[in-house]
């Protein structure tokens, strides 16, 4: 309705009185969000669409009926639920990680291990649910009807880092090699050096669909995890700004063949280490 409008996100925010990142996730139907009544009828008021009102209220309380997420109401942190939102209804993922496998792709050893050590206070019960959150979370590239796709861009000191054991590596290394055609993985080399002149940190850049017209439904959002909380980046330039280190990276990291080749390698030499 906004785009038939012809408004963008930022002009319908302030025409409401809101943040445009919190119109974003009130369109996205972000869980950290309270949808307002009134909020809805000045949209409806804006995009000339007073007809919709009833239909939108019962989308926001539908929004509310409960997801797999809610059985897990203490392993997901509220801002990290928010991520996992805009995972679901994102149609194509970059990653970028110098330090580790990222959850989307993480075998259960691998992601039990960093959870003991994170969460060290967790009851093994609880650490086993933290471990089902992320292989719910993978079935967004598993899945048979329209996969996720995503580009998985992965410094070679991740994986050379040792997680768990030996064994571990191994078999997370052959997971990555063994990836579905819908996920790239490509290893940056230690001989790129910094391509992009420091460290950017791991990042992810979470595109959406497309209308009829090729405009995306929704503004690409950059999602940065540091060890105490997440941050969300919205404005363009922003974005555009890591989409381009993404680009340099890809650009000197391995072809997907030469990664997959060089994954396949390292898990038999993991594997021959007791």
């Amino acid at each position: 309705m906004r785009q038939e409008a012809g408004l963008s996100i930022e002009v319908a925010a302030r025409a409401i009185g809101r943040g445009a990142g919190t119109l974003h996730r009130l369109e996205t139907g972000a869980p950290n969000v309270v949808v307002r009544d009134a909020d809805l009828r000045r949209l409806c008021q804006l995009y000339q669409r007073v007809d919709m009102l009833p239909v939108l209220k019962s989308l926001a309380a539908q929004g509310r009926t409960p997801s797999w997420l809610d059985e897990f109401p203490d392993q997901v942190n509220p801002t990290f639920n928010a991520y996992i939102q805009m995972e679901s209804a994102a149609a194509h993922l970059t990653f970028y990680r110098p330090d580790m496998v990222p959850g989307l792709f993480q075998i259960p050893d691998y992601a039990r291990a960093l959870d003991r050590a994170y969460f060290s206070g967790d009851t093994a019960e609880e650490i086993e649910r933290r471990v089902r959150v992320r292989r719910n979370r993978q079935a967004l590239i598993t899945r048979e009807f329209a996969p996720l796709t995503a580009v998985l861009l992965l410094d070679e000191a991740a994986v050379h880092r040792v997680v768990a054991s030996p064994r571990i590596m191994a078999a997370q290394l052959r997971h990555l090699a063994d990836l579905p055609p819908n996920v790239r993985v490509q290893l940056v080399p230690f001989g790129a050096g910094f391509p992009l002149g420091t460290s950017t940190g791991p990042f992810t850049i979470l595109d959406f669909a497309v209308d009829g017209e090729g405009q995306p439904l929704e503004p690409p959002v950059v999602h940065i995890q540091s060890y105490t909380g997440d941050v969300y980046l919205e404005r363009a330039s922003a974005v555009q700004r890591y989409r381009t280190g993404a680009g340099v990276l890809e650009q000197v990291a391995l072809s997907t063949v030469d990664s997959k080749r060089r994954l396949r390698q390292l898990a038999k030499e993991f594997g021959c280490v007791r």
